[in-house]
């Protein structure tokens, strides 16, 4: 079984990143292998989109553990960064990395592991191994988050890369949400492939790209207009008042 639409035909062997699943010697107990998703990975590949791919769900159904271990078995480090930046703050990742298993195609260029709650910490390292200069004009501290996160797109989603983001709206103005996925569309444009792990309507919005939710029964591949985050938005915007009213009650 495959989570890729079966009406679609992909040429695998033309993108970075194909499909990843659990191996069989994954422990069934323990987090985070008790995660639905998690368990939906035994012996059924989750495949991706050659170019943009989202990961979407309520807190704490494993979106952000599971792309953490697809980054370590691509060779990024746990906590961000590109796969030549290595340091450790706090081993705090998962085992997951240990079984999952990941089908590649051709060599990504370049690539990006980024993670919002660790940003500061690749933010650190970069200056202290003294590479600031490739990231903007001044040390990704000097600015402010979002300026940090722009500055680093800006920077670093290039051509023939492959890049994991995980939740990059969390210090995004609804504004430069949009500025990102002008960024995003340019380097898929040349050649880039992205998995985005993301709460933002804005975000998962990007044409034709397919999009995962991670549910209690495991995952499911479904329409930009079905998810929940676009319905809940679409209905509060379309009356503040009402749903105010409707939740204080």
């Amino acid at each position: 079984m495959s989570y890729a639409p079966a009406n679609l035909t992909i040429v695998l062997y033309d993108q970075f990143l194909q499909e990843t699943w659990l191996d069989e010697t994954a422990p069934r107990q323990g987090y985070p292998y008790d995660l639905p998703v998690v368990d939906a990975l035994r012996g059924h590949p989750l495949r991706f989109h050659p170019q943009v791919t989202y990961l979407i769900g309520e807190n704490g159904t494993g979106k952000s553990t599971l792309l953490e271990a697809m980054a370590v078995v691509l060779g990024f480090n746990p906590e961000g960064g590109t796969r030549n930046l290595r340091f450790s703050t706090q081993d705090t990742h998962s085992a997951l990395g240990d079984h999952l298993r990941v089908a590649k195609g051709k060599r990504a260029h370049r690539g990006f592991f980024f993670r919002a709650e660790s940003f500061y910490n690749v933010a650190t390292a970069i200056d202290e191994i003294g590479v600031a200069e490739y990231y903007g004009d001044r040390s990704l501290h000097a600015q402010s988050h979002g300026e940090a996160f722009l500055s680093l797109a800006r920077t670093q989603f290039g051509n023939d890369g492959l890049f994991l983001l995980d939740e990059p709206e969390a210090a995004l103005s609804p504004g430069r949400q949009l500025n990102i996925l002008s960024l995003l569309h340019q380097s898929v444009g040349a050649g880039s492939q992205y998995v985005i792990a993301t709460h933002s309507p804005i975000l998962m919005a990007y044409p034709n790209a397919w999009i995962y939710a991670l549910t209690g029964s495991g995952l499911e591949r479904i329409a930009y207009d079905d998810t929940e985050h676009v319905q809940i938005t679409r209905n509060f915007l379309a009356s503040p008042a009402r749903m105010l009213r409707y939740l204080f009650e």
